[in-house]
Formats: structure tokens, sequence, C-alpha cells
């Protein structure tokens, strides 16, 4: 049975730390898919297919990893439909840790047969998020370092980074 992982998230920007977790995730699974999912609490900076575009230019380079848009459905059940017996979540730190607990916990009482990988996030990303990326931007900071050129790019082309 080939080994099958879902690495969900709303990815709104994908970043160094998203990929770094992504490239880990290719060398242990036969197959990663990147499934970008709407985040209803969130305000986002890119659609959904803009995400998918720029996560696809950031991961071109490893063969065994998909990408796709996924809406108003239960990770677990996206699960099922893909094949995928794993879900991966990258791990920051103690708080990340508890809330993705809870998660993987309640996502093994809806579908026992898919497991929960936490991969630890790599020391010089574990301090970056979406969200404080968003923020920095929101100030005319530059996150240049901290994102895949494809996004830092779609940035560019919207007048929200430097030229870097």
């Amino acid at each position: 049975m080939p080994r099958i992982a879902l690495f969900p998230g709303s990815f709104d920007p994908f970043t160094m730390g998203h990929l770094n977790t992504v490239e880990r995730a290719a060398l242990m699974f036969d197959k990663v898919i990147i499934g970008v999912f709407t985040n209803t609490s969130k305000k986002s900076l890119f659609r959904a297919d803009e995400k998918e575009q720029m996560i696809r230019e950031a991961t071109k380079h490893l063969p065994n990893v998909e990408v796709f848009q996924q809406e108003r459905k239960l990770t677990v059940d996206t699960a099922r439909s893909l094949g995928a017996n794993f879900l991966i979540r990258g791990i920051r730190n103690t708080q990340d840790y508890e809330y993705e607990k809870n998660i993987a916990l309640m996502n093994r009482q809806l579908a026992s047969t898919i497991d929960t990988v936490f991969l630890l996030a790599d020391e010089k990303y574990g301090h970056i998020s979406s969200s404080i990326l968003k923020e920095i931007l929101s100030f005319g900071g530059d996150v240049s370092d901290y994102l895949p050129d494809s996004v830092n790019q779609a940035l560019r082309n919207r007048g929200l980074t430097h030229e870097g």
C-alpha cells in the first residue's frame, strides 16, 4: 500500500517553513498532496487558485508532490477521497503542539485509519507564520527571506513587498 500524505492548510502565504515541511515529508511518503483549504476565520491575501499556482511553482522540484484546492469539506473526508492515510502537520512550538494535538485526536475519532504525523519546524523557520508575515507586510516590512520566489513575485506584482 502506498504511503500517501495530505498536508492541509490555508497557506496564505505559503512560507519557506511550509516548503521545508513539504520537502521533508516528500522524503518520507510515496506521495504528498498539498491541500489548499479555505480558512473562513482569516482574511486572505490570495485567492485559492492563486495559492495553488504559487505552491505548484515552489514545489515543482519535488516529483512526488501534488497540489489541489478544497473548500468546505472535512480534512479527513478529503484525505479519504484522495486515498491518503496520513495527515502532515508542522509544529513550531508547544502552542502549536497543543492546538494540533486536539485536532489530531478529533480526526482520529472521525477517521481511525488516518494518522497525523507531526514534523517539528526547522530551527530557522520556527518563529515564522503566515499571520506574522502578513502583519509585517501591512507595515511595509520585508519578508522576502521567508517566502519562496513564486510567492515573493506575486506579492511584488501587487506592490505588497520590496523588490528584494
